[in-house]
């Protein structure tokens, strides 16, 4: 088990692809609190606990400083320390034009997608550089690399393209004090938010085709695909890599 005897936060750690990664990460030693505002996270760790590992969920909203605060407290009492933290927690599901899109809807988009991450980072860093050690993974998104934009995520594409941007410079600024820093990049991934998302489309059938054939290998990612990538990051074996955006996108990138 790569990482036993590890203590972990996972952000949006209730469904998709934080809920994979809770799961990985249990069956390899962590010990594990999943923050999410969804209350399903309270079954993602008692399936977990019930099935020998351990993970304790904490309802919080990660777009409040104060709730993040208590969730840092509350891990910290628990566990004594902080290895792991996965900045995951996301919200996509506004698809408007720029023109069309709300100051409250932005607000919230950047509130959940990108200042979640600079505030969790926040209170991690100190915790990980008084140890000497810690891996901090934040979830990017396929489309906000170099060539890849779609029409009417303005909103979305700009708040994990600031992620990718934040964990370049948090890397520089952690590495000295042996804490390493990446973001996870998804391609396109089968989970309920992107569920939703199709099904709001006029054809959700021709919409999810359409996806299938945007990657190289013309299929949908699995959280679980995922979840064994941001495995790779928060273990020893990527002991080594610090700064990176690592794609995991079927080559949606190059398609």
């Amino acid at each position: 088990m790569i990482l036993k005897g590890k203590k972990a936060i996972i952000t949006g750690g209730s469904s998709g692809i934080g809920e994979a990664t809770v799961k990985v990460f249990a069956r390899e030693g962590a010990d594990i609190t999943i923050a999410d505002i969804n209350d399903a996270g309270a079954d993602v760790a008692k399936s977990i606990c019930d099935n020998g590992g351990k993970a304790t969920f904490i309802k919080t909203d990660m777009t409040k400083f104060s709730e993040i605060q208590g969730l840092f407290e509350q891990h910290m009492e628990r566990c004594g320390k902080l290895d792991i933290l996965f900045n995951n927690v996301s919200w996509g599901s506004l698809s408007t034009s720029v023109a069309d899109t709300s100051e409250e809807d932005l607000d919230k988009m950047l509130a959940t997608n990108f200042k979640s991450v600079f505030l969790a980072s926040k209170l991690a860093a100190p915790i990980m550089t008084k140890a000497g050690k810690g891996s901090i993974i934040n979830t990017s998104a396929g489309s906000a690399r170099e060539g890849l934009a779609w029409p009417n995520l303005g909103a979305y594409i700009g708040s994990k393209g600031a992620v990718i941007s934040f964990t370049r410079a948090l890397a520089v600024e952690l590495s000295p004090h042996g804490v390493r820093v990446n973001s996870l990049n998804p391609g396109v991934v089968d989970t309920p938010m992107l569920r939703g998302f199709a099904s709001r489309q006029s054809d959700p059938d021709g919409f999810w085709a359409n996806l299938e054939n945007m990657q190289l290998l013309k299929r949908v990612g699995q959280p679980e695909e995922l979840a064994n990538a941001a495995l790779f990051l928060a273990s020893d074996n990527s002991s080594y890599v610090t700064g990176t955006d690592m794609l995991v996108d079927g080559g949606l990138v190059l398609g």
